[in-house]
């Protein structure tokens, strides 16, 4: 092979992979642009840890090059549904006038995920970040936003070796001005088997959803507006 034939260098990327429909597209999505993808999942402490399994299932189904789980203990700090037992997770319809921002809301949970992917990321050196949040049908979280994820990149290059020495971390977010719908169709077309996913914020341990909190809603509604077939499984008082 001549030095104009040699093979590209491998990009990599980190990608932040909860097991649910966003993550699993964001991974999709990575995956397509010809990155070598490094599926990182959280246990943080949520309820739903039904979805753990899943981001296992869903890298390896799409191909992502290594998974790796984290642990990090942010249910001992409490203040959410989704790690508090004390708090139920709500089924009813949020009153975002009265409560903009709604107890599913995890304090620091993707301040603290993106830190360590940006720690691995420079470990293994990576010069790009995936994740998932979306600031369109999102559900009130303040760390969804764009000026959180860019703030987050600008903090990330002053704070790292690689971003002193001028090797610049991105963080991308390409779901993050999408419909549910648009996202369900995008992860369709390349590919995304949405039956391995698990969104519901109080999923059993099988992994079937409730089908009555926010997420189940919103999930629903996306392959309903996309019209798409919903492969979700639901507990039998889903409401299916």
């Amino acid at each position: 092979m001549t030095e104009t034939e040699q093979t590209p260098p491998v990009k990599r990327a980190v990608v932040l992979l909860s097991g649910g429909l966003d993550s699993a597209t964001c991974l999709a999505i990575a995956l397509d642009m010809g990155f070598e993808c490094y599926a990182l999942s959280v246990a943080y402490g949520q309820r739903h840890a039904a979805e753990l399994s899943a981001s296992k299932r869903v890298a390896d189904a799409l191909g992502a090059r290594e998974h790796r789980l984290a642990r990090v203990g942010l249910g001992q700090f409490g203040g959410s549904a989704l790690t508090d037992p004390a708090i139920d997770v709500p089924t009813e319809a949020r009153d975002e006038a009265a409560s903009p921002i709604p107890v599913t809301y995890v304090p620091a949970r993707n301040t603290v995920m993106l830190s360590i992917a940006m720690a691995w990321a420079e470990v293994l050196g990576a010069h790009d970040i995936f994740v998932g949040v979306n600031a369109v049908d999102y559900s009130g979280y303040p760390d969804c936003r764009p000026a959180f994820i860019q703030a987050f990149e600008t903090m990330a290059n002053l704070a790292t070796k690689a971003g002193v020495e001028g090797e610049k971390l991105t963080i991308h977010a390409p779901l993050i001005e999408m419909s549910k719908a648009q996202i369900i169709r995008t992860g369709t077309a390349l590919g995304v088997d949405y039956a391995q996913t698990v969104t519901c914020y109080q999923a059993d341990d099988s992994g079937r959803a409730c089908g009555r909190c926010e997420a189940c809603k919103l999930r629903r509604a996306g392959f309903q507006e996309a019209d798409i077939p919903d492969p979700t499984r639901y507990a039998e008082n889903g409401n299916t």
